[in-house]
């Protein structure tokens, strides 16, 4: 295994989520009707960090938190998860619901988090924004918003540490044994 090569760092991470509010407040011209839904684990923090920049406009934007443990197609392979608490704000009826997730991979983790959407209610769209999309899909899924475009190889691991779970911003990628 390679040593890690920061990708990110904690200002480049700060800049991107700054930038990525703004694209979400332009492409729903305003905050009116849009909520934020953060993907445990890491998409939570971000969602709350996303609203937090927001505010400094003076727009609000609801966070939730969305668990996707039981909607994973992977649950079989690996039954001993944790299972987390879905957190909404309010209905997501007819509102403008926005995954915010850390990295964007293969589509399945957003695979899921629709699936459970469909549970809780019918939105009247579901955009996803993602820190780092690393490319290598399996699923027709992308990100409407991005911080930062990150190809890599299947045998590279991209790993997002952030203060409020890992208790730094930190992004990294390293070479896997295979």
């Amino acid at each position: 295994m390679d040593e890690p090569r920061a990708v990110m760092t904690a200002d480049d991470i700060s800049r991107a989520l700054t930038r990525m509010t703004h694209e979400i407040v332009e492409r729903n011209r305003g905050a009116e009707g849009v909520l934020l839904l953060g993907i445990l684990t890491r998409g939570v923090p971000l969602a709350h960090r996303i609203a937090e920049i927001a505010a400094h406009s003076e727009l609000t934007l609801p966070v939730g938190q969305l668990d996707i443990t039981m909607y994973r197609d992977d649950l079989r392979a690996n039954p001993t998860r944790p299972v987390g608490r879905t957190i909404l704000p309010g209905s997501i009826d007819d509102r403008v619901v926005v995954l915010v997730d850390d990295v964007l991979y293969s589509g399945r983790t957003v695979q899921a988090a629709l699936h459970a959407l469909a549970d809780l209610g019918r939105p009247s769209s579901i955009q996803l924004v993602t820190l780092i999309d690393r490319g290598l899909r399996e699923l027709p899924i992308q990100a409407d918003v991005v911080g930062k475009s990150l190809p890599s190889a299947r045998s590279e691991r991209v790993r997002v540490q952030l203060s409020e779970t890992d208790g730094e911003d930190l992004v990294t990628i390293e070479r896997t044994a295979q």
